[in-house]
């Protein structure tokens, strides 16, 4: 019958639920019409705390990631990079899923078969049964599907299976139940949460970054300071066996006639595309997006190049295309074309500086200066982006930023652009990047209902064979003459991956079992044959093998360490500075900042405890978090920042008079409650996987 076929399709599941936060609708077949993919039945895939884990189970678990996957990306390729990545996924989940079945003992939790008939005929029936008897139109359970389901001879073996799975689901709710009693919530600690997010701040500081401290030369770091803490903090360094390798890459970037191919294919589908009947079959037929059917657009959903030929040819009926964007050309058929969304573009100059700096705020007005009255000038906008721009990415454009929706930038920008008229320059905007010069160059509200045959620009079998040629011409000249001198020789440039892991995604190319393979059986020294990716061909040399179970001392930890321990220093020293400048009798934020140049003072009203924001200033949790703590009228001590430390005033507190104490603690509490549980589930789960005895067998 069609409701236990939809059964068998969608709900072979185990549920594990703790909290969706943290073991998120574990949902995974388990035991139900597997046929595996290796062959390796009987063998084990590992052992979790002494108990062997059947290779059977992992694959059961891998097998429905992939089967998830082809059914939410239907015409993708599964690469070998995405298969690695939810092999990693699967073998996570059967190891949380044994640590669980120990709770389960360790709490002494069982289900009796009348619990199960309970949750059936309940009010509150398990997911699976909400999942496939409830009328998606009223939301209701149908009473009589799921009877006349349960009562058909022909499912009795499914619903015992389905059974079992609603074993599961309640043995997952009792353990929620049980460790949900580990946590209370105070009437103190509700007290101090509902003031500070019911309460606005009115502040003034002085945020001294670090570099104020001094330069990194100031504070030297030696050999021994870095083994001492390489010592000190070596178990937070355990990790498994990993390797280091460089390599040549040889990429498959598509040709000019690769790209003509891709156009010639789309322009011969144009008169059938424009006659077809069925859009959603033909599209999911021809295209690489089998989703793109009567999709609404607007210019922000192309390049600039790209919107100006759709929107300039935009007609009911109108097959627009092929047209180049990103990577893909693009055939549209136009349904209809209406007023949407408004979407603007702009062009900005970024000018980043540190507000809290008296001597970067002088700056940054002096480039403003000098930036308008170049303007004023004539000479172009796109000319001194490029110049003084910090945004890289737009500033090789002119500072073009294209268009884009309101919600897409920051709300100051945002709000500077959609108030302001086509071609005008804004007012400087100041936002947590930095002062922005913005030119408005034009906004558009129409929206396009479209079907879309789209193909990706590949490189052709011709293309790939040309670089299978030199990556096979590179391999052979490396056994002979060494891997840098025929790098060296044929001016390629050698990479390192950095140091990766057995399944961990590789450093600058991701998940890669062939590469990963090679590392883990070869010898130091050794070169590896050509390796071939969805990107391209690689020649590999390993440089290093960790089998010792700790991260090793090499350069990038020395140089990440010493980092940190400069930093360490410098925080010392910045506190210490700070201190003795608030400790002088009488000293006010006024006189400190009088006295030092480098120092500015920041005023900021309507400072909100709930997301750490500063009006002018950008986000500092930190700093907002010492602030709520302050007496109101008395200079703090130093106090740390995101970036460094602040002496601070609190100059008011308010809390608003339209607040209802009682009736906000409890919207509160609930809040308040849930997130203990789940910081407490997650520490909990943590201690649990990190203290496990696992062990991987799998190859």
């Amino acid at each position: 019958m069609a409701v236990m076929s939809s059964l068998r399709d969608k709900t072979h599941i185990i549920l594990y639920v703790l909290l969706a936060a943290f073991l998120a609708l574990i949902v995974f077949e388990w035991g139900m019409n597997f046929s595996g993919f290796s062959g390796k039945k009987g063998s084990a895939a590992g052992t979790v705390n002494g108990k062997e884990v059947p290779y059977a189970r992992y694959e059961e678990i891998y097998k429905e990631f992939s089967e998830n996957f082809r059914r939410s990306n239907p015409g993708a390729d599964l690469t070998p990079e995405v298969e690695l990545g939810m092999q990693e996924q699967a073998w996570n989940v059967t190891v949380d899923q044994i640590l669980l079945e120990e709770q389960f003992d360790r709490f002494g939790i069982s289900v009796e078969d009348s619990e199960i008939v309970a949750s059936l005929d309940g009010d509150n029936p398990p997911m699976i049964i909400r999942q496939n008897f409830v009328d998606p139109a009223t939301g209701a359970l149908d009473r009589q599907k799921l009877n006349s389901a349960r009562s058909d001879p022909k499912n009795k073996e499914m619903w015992l299976q389905i059974e079992d799975i609603v074993r599961r689901e309640l043995k997952v709710s009792k353990l929620i139940r049980a460790l949900q009693t580990m946590v209370h919530v105070s009437d103190r600690e509700l007290d101090a949460v509902v003031k500070r997010e019911f309460t606005k701040f009115s502040a003034s500081f002085i945020a001294a970054p670090l570099d104020l401290a001094g330069e990194d030369s100031k504070f030297p770091v030696n050999a021994a300071d870095i083994q001492a803490y390489y010592d000190g903090h070596k178990e937070q360094l355990r990790q498994s066996p990993s390797r280091k390798a460089d390599y040549v890459f040889f990429p498959l970037v598509p040709s000019a006639k690769d790209s003509s191919v891709v156009r010639a294919e789309l322009e011969s589908l144009r008169a059938e595309f424009g006659t077809t009947a069925n859009d959603s079959d033909y599209v999911k037929v021809q295209s690489d997006r089998p989703t793109g059917v009567d999709q609404q657009f607007s210019r922000a959903d192309f390049t600039p190049e790209a919107g100006t030929l759709v929107f300039g040819n935009a007609k009911p009926g109108a097959v627009i295309g092929p047209v180049a964007d990103n990577g893909y050309y693009r055939l549209l058929k136009v349904k209809k074309t209406a007023t949407g969304e408004p979407v603007a573009r702009a062009s900005h100059i970024l000018l980043s500086f540190n507000p809290a700096s008296r001597d970067d705020v002088a700056k940054v007005r002096e480039r403003m200066v000098a930036i308008y009255k170049k303007l004023q000038e004539g000479v172009p906008f796109e000319t001194l982006a490029k110049e003084y721009s910090a945004d890289p990415g737009s500033a090789a454009r002119g500072g073009d930023l294209g268009w884009f929706r309101k919600d897409a930038m920051v709300p100051e920008f945002s709000e500077a652009v959609f108030s302001s008229r086509p071609g005008s320059l804004t007012k400087p905007v100041q936002t947590k990047f930095g002062l922005h010069i913005i030119r408005v160059t034009g906004f558009d509200q129409t929206s396009l209902v479209c079907s879309e045959v789209v193909r990706m620009i590949r490189p052709s079998t011709e293309t790939v064979e040309s670089a299978r040629r030199l990556a096979m011409a590179f391999h052979m000249e490396a056994g002979k003459k060494g891997f840098d001198k025929s790098a060296a020789a044929e001016k390629l440039s050698v990479e390192k991956t950095g140091e990766f892991l057995r399944r961990s995604p590789i450093p600058s190319i991701g998940f890669n079992d062939k590469i990963a393979a090679f590392a883990f059986k070869a010898s130091e020294g050794d070169l590896s044959d050509v390796i071939e990716s969805e990107r391209g061909f690689y020649v590999m040399r390993l440089t290093d093998k960790n089998d010792t179970g700790f991260r090793q001392l090499d350069d990038d930890l020395k140089k990440r360490i010493t980092a940190e321990l400069v930093r360490e220093k410098k925080e010392k020293a910045l506190e210490k500075m700070l201190a003795g400048l608030s400790a002088k009798p009488g000293a006010t934020l006024e006189s400190i900042a009088a006295a030092n140049k480098s120092f500015t003072i920041v005023k900021a009203d309507e400072i909100r405890w709930v997301d750490g924001y500063i009006p002018g200033y950008g986000v500092d949790r930190p700093l907002v978090e010492a602030l709520s703590g302050l007496k109101q009228g008395v200079l703090s001590k130093p106090v740390r920042t995101t970036a460094g430390y602040a002496l601070v005033r609190l100059d008011n507190r308010v809390m608003g008079s339209d607040i209802d104490l009682k009736n906000a603690k409890a919207s509160v509490r609930p809040n308040l409650v849930r997130a203990k549980q789940e910081q407490f589930f997650a520490e909990y789960f943590a201690t649990l996987r990190k203290n496990a005895k696992i062990e991987d067998l799998r190859q």
